[in-house]
């Protein structure tokens, strides 16, 4: 269509503000309880009304500073209050949410801090030491806020400290959200950098709220203001998964558990405040899941969690269906698709064949939210058939996806719009898409594809292996062949053989590595995924199976 030729609308040019979310529940879901579990054990609770007000107060804080429309303000902190606070006061008056990982490297924090010319700096007070080390290689941070009030606010070196709660006290609960270009950036976010250095993303107020919306549908995270939502994805992980803007956006209650996110930890909260939706990757599960085996326990309120961040085993799955009658929802996104791109639920087709089948599709993951388009590639760029069996580069776009990485001057898409997520999937005729591989991933032996992901799912099928990890290693006859390397539980005794014995008749034959290492613990990377490149370092280069990479991965 000739856009020249088009009608303009009539409709009222209302720019987006990430504030009027919070704004919307303070007014409308006023009374609906916040809860933070916090780093001293305590339990903080107040309302979505108190959380507008004080953030309102932050913000006229910010003002007084001299924080200007565009600067970056960055936050290293876990899920509470404040932090929470934090993001609507930052974003609302024009500044960018500068979320900070504090699982990276020392080295990665500075990198980015500096990189995206942090102002000020809020940060939990167990992560002061840390910054006390490398304030001096953080030059454009003139100050750092303390996350918490005067009475518990420790002498500290860093320029310019001051607490929370002193910060924002004598300043106004009124405050007029500045009425911004919707495309103005509101938040930032940096890949975890295993493959170099950490990339920003900078999110703007249309694509965070769109993709909001979008969760909250029926399709997707199906929330309510009679939801109870656990955020235990962290708010430095990829925006939360957008649960942050989505929980207030309809008033749900908001649970958040600061930074105990062990099995005990969790189920009290869930337990506590009948939490009826969670969301986090699959560790969070597995150790929920060990100590509701160990201690005999029940979930009566829990109704549904979503897993991300790595591909969900069938053994996780059916515990928490047949055991406890709570559903899992695998999901799939990445930072640099703000960060939801599909979901996990059923259609009515799917209701209509056996359970053998409905669990086969229960671990893909998922059909494309409104709003996300898919296709799979081949590596000429041609479009594979949506069959379920093509694979390819999995391509993406739409109105909430990366167009190029902050600072850059390139885009990072194709002539067509496309993003390539450095995936490999396949996507059926109902459209429920399941990665395969990372393209930098895959194995390829003997000019055939074996999946490390499939390879390591069916491993962690074992009720005696707590997590593998799968890479390629040089191999004179077939050019590569699978390593797995596995973490058992427990007072397991499995053998290699028995290992080997298992994947027979769940994988092809020539899947089977005929190389098993069985390693005390397997590294991850700051979101919690497995961190492959280390150990691909290590033993693709050397193929030095008999030293101990742990060793190597502490150098």
């Amino acid at each position: 269509m000739n856009l020249s030729t088009t009608i303009p609308g009539q409709m009222q040019p209302f720019s987006l503000n990430l504030a009027y979310i919070l704004e919307h529940a303070g007014k409308f879901h006023g009374e609906t309880e916040i809860c933070s579990n916090m780093a001293a054990g305590d339990v903080h609770r107040y309302t979505y009304a108190e959380a507008l007000r004080r953030s309102k107060k932050l913000a006229n804080a910010l003002k007084s500073y001299g924080i200007n429309a565009g600067d970056r303000i960055a936050t290293l902190a876990w899920n509470d209050f404040r932090h929470f606070e934090s993001w609507y006061a930052i974003a609302g008056q024009g500044a960018v949410c500068h979320t900070v990982n504090p699982r990276l490297y020392p080295d990665q924090i500075k990198y980015i801090v500096n990189h995206a010319q942090d102002r000020l700096v809020f940060v939990d007070p167990q992560f002061v030491p840390m910054l006390e080390e490398m304030q001096h290689e953080l030059p454009s941070v003139e100050a750092f806020i303390v996350l918490t009030d005067r009475d518990n606010f420790k002498p500290t070196i860093l320029r310019g400290a001051v607490d929370y709660e002193t910060f924002i006290e004598d300043k106004p609960e009124i405050f007029e959200w500045l009425d911004i270009d919707e495309q103005a950036a509101s938040s930032l976010c940096y890949t975890s950098g295993t493959t170099g250095d950490p990339k920003g993303v900078l999110f703007s107020h249309r694509s965070n709220i769109l993709m909001a919306y979008a969760a909250c549908s029926a399709d997707a995270f199906k929330l309510s203001a009679l939801s109870t939502v656990l955020m235990v994805v962290p708010m430095f992980h990829a925006n939360s998964w957008g649960l942050v803007y989505a929980a207030p956006m309809v008033g749900a209650k908001l649970i958040l558990p600061g930074p105990k996110l062990d099995g005990a930890s969790i189920y009290q909260l869930i337990d506590n405040e009948k939490v009826s939706f969670s969301a986090a990757v699959p560790t969070v599960w597995n150790m929920l899941l060990a100590h509701l085996i160990s201690n005999g326990l029940s979930l009566p309120y829990l109704e549904e969690v979503v897993i991300g961040g790595s591909a969900v085993s069938r053994t996780l799955l059916q515990q928490f269906k047949q055991q406890y009658d709570v559903d899992v929802l695998h999901a799939w996104g990445m930072t640099e698709i703000n960060p939801l791109g599909s979901l996990n639920r059923p259609t009515a087709k799917f209701l209509k064949i056996g359970e053998e089948e409905q669990l086969a599709i229960k671990l893909k993951q998922g059909r494309p939210l409104f709003g996300i388009e898919m296709c799979v590639q081949d590596e000429s760029g041609n479009k594979l058939p949506h069959d379920g069996v093509s694979a390819g580069r999995l391509m993406v776009r739409g109105p909430w996806v990366v167009r190029r990485y902050y600072k850059s001057e390139e885009d990072i898409l194709d002539e067509d719009g496309w993003f390539d997520t450095g995936d490999i999937a396949t996507i059926d005729v109902d459209g429920f898409m399941q990665i395969t591989d990372r393209a930098k991933d895959i194995i390829k032996s003997g000019g055939e594809w074996i999946s490390s992901v499939d390879l390591e799912n069916a491993a962690m099928n074992h009720s005696e292996i707590e997590l593998a990890a799968v890479i390629g290693i040089p191999d004179p006859k077939w050019e590569e062949r699978p390593l797995l390397l596995v973490k058992t539980k427990e007072n397991s005794n499995l053998s290699k053989e028995q290992i080997q014995a298992y994947l027979t008749g769940q994988v092809a034959k020539w899947w089977v590595p005929e190389d098993i290492r069985f390693v005390p613990e397997i590294p991850l990377t700051a979101t919690g995924k497995i961190n492959k490149l280390p150990l691909r370092n290590f033993y693709g280069k050397s193929h030095n199976l008999d030293s101990d990479p742990l060793n190597l991965l502490k150098a």
